[in-house]
């Protein structure tokens, strides 16, 4: 039996994964957690074989809680599921040890055949960034300036970049103004940029968003 704990922030996600999963033989979900601090509580007390992560939730989010669950808990697999598509985001998560990455279009049974595939010891990256990886689109080994920054700059600085002021930066992580404003320049300091002009440039030359998003 393949014990799983769900981790997202929305009780909706969690309940559409839970009926999946629950319908699969040799699965049973153990737990659901909404934030990354429960998730590793959780797996300090249910011991799963398999967390599915979201990546962006308030407080610890997903990549912070994948680093300190694979200390924990060596024998858990990790697969992050997020929205993000496009680097640094695929590299990072892999990179910190996550045994596979989906994407939050991804099917049913691409879920289920990445739950197989980590439980084996294999990785498993979504198909579309696979096809990515093989057209040399994204690069698993590159480092870039991105990879400076904490998971909460980088998920601030991407924010920004697409056009979003700190007021609704700060509402949608539950931060204040303040503190939205301090991890901006220190992102900024970190990155080398005086302005959002020059992050733009910057996360586009490094595909960190497409154009098409701004």
């Amino acid at each position: 039996m393949i014990k799983i704990l769900l981790v997202d922030d929305h009780d909706l996600i969690r309940t559409g994964l839970r009926r999946i999963l629950d319908d699969v033989r040799g699965f049973k979900v153990v737990g659901e957690a909404g934030n990354g601090e429960d998730a590793i509580r959780l797996v300090r007390q249910l011991e799963p074989d398999v967390v599915l992560m979201d990546m962006n939730m308030p407080g610890m989010g997903g990549m912070e809680a994948t680093k300190k669950i694979l200390r924990i808990n060596d024998g858990c697999k990790v697969i992050v599921i997020s929205v993000l598509k496009e680097n640094p985001y695929p590299a990072k998560v892999m990179q910190l040890g996550a045994h596979g990455y989906l994407t939050k279009d991804a099917g049913a049974d691409e879920m289920i055949r990445a739950i197989h595939q980590v439980v084996s010891g294999q990785k498993y990256i979504d198909g579309g960034l696979a096809q990515q990886i093989a057209l040399g689109k994204l690069d698993l080994s590159t480092p870039d300036p991105f990879e400076a920054l904490s998971e909460r700059e980088l998920q601030i600085m991407t924010m920004i970049s697409k056009g979003q002021k700190v007021p609704d930066i700060a509402s949608q992580l539950n931060l204040s103004a303040k503190t939205v404003l301090t991890y901006k320049y220190r992102a900024f300091e970190k990155l080398g940029v005086e302005g959002e002009v020059e992050l733009v440039h910057l996360v586009l030359r490094h595909k960190l968003i497409n154009s098409e998003t701004l």
